[in-house]
């Protein structure tokens, strides 16, 4: 059964998920305290987390950072309030999968944790396919090359250190070269949200990676900017 560890210090809101993730077929084990949820992240090994950002004893931010610096990749979920726009952007930089804003729905929730595991399970499609093909197929623009089956992508011969998140994106933008999607589009095909709003987690995942893999991130050569519509692949030697 698939295993979600909530974190947050407000019981009624745990109370509130842990029936509902339940109810929807998952296991859920939780925890009061980002100390605590960092523990149980690592002896737990749950499929997501759902994460608050204001935490006692360690604030979601500093959760998320120091599971992925001790390479424990499970995505997460972080719960956010209103006004901690800086704080969305930073815990989705170090590697959060994406960020809910309270005060949510229960269904809300459930949307996005189907759409991260969705994305999480094509991830471990990739690497069944890889171990049993031998040889896998790369893209080569300018100077990136990007392994789909094994999620590397290097620029200049260097490995390059992207989340999961942004390593689709990046691929997706790659495979389609050349073709302009909006925010929308991308919010659907590569999030798997099939609603609108939530369109600034894309273009913080674009400037993200723009600082990885651009010489001058404001005249990119890969990843450009179409005024009045979205986002659009190049390559750096057109």
């Amino acid at each position: 059964m698939t295993k979600i560890l909530v974190v947050d210090d407000e019981t009624s809101i745990v109370t509130l998920l842990e029936y509902n993730i339940k109810k929807a077929g998952y296991e859920v084990i939780t925890a009061f305290d980002g100390a605590e949820g960092y523990e149980r992240a690592v002896s737990e090994q749950p499929d997501l987390i759902v994460l608050d950002l204001m935490l006692p004893k360690m604030d979601g931010i500093e959760v998320t950072k120091k599971l992925r610096q001790s390479k424990v990749d499970v995505p997460i979920l972080m719960l956010t309030a209103k006004d901690e726009e800086l704080d969305k952007i930073i815990g989705l930089e170090l590697g959060a999968d994406d960020y809910l804003t309270k005060p949510f729905s229960p269904r809300e929730v459930l949307a996005r944790i189907k759409a991260i595991l969705r994305r999480a399970a094509k991830g471990d499609q990739f690497d069944k396919e890889a171990s049993g093909s031998g040889e896998e197929n790369k893209l080569v623009i300018g100077e990136l090359e990007i392994l789909p089956e094994s999620y590397q992508a290097f620029l200049r011969g260097k490995a390059l250190e992207l989340t999961p998140k942004e390593f689709e994106l990046l691929l997706y933008l790659a495979k389609h070269r050349g073709k302009v999607f909006s925010r929308d589009q991308l919010l659907d095909t590569v999030w798997n949200y099939d609603y609108i709003g939530e369109t600034r987690i894309v273009d913080v995942h674009v400037s993200h990676l723009r600082d990885k893999i651009e010489t001058d991130t404001k005249q990119p050569q890969y990843i450009k900017t179409v005024r009045g519509f979205g986002y659009k692949m190049e390559s750096a030697k057109e």
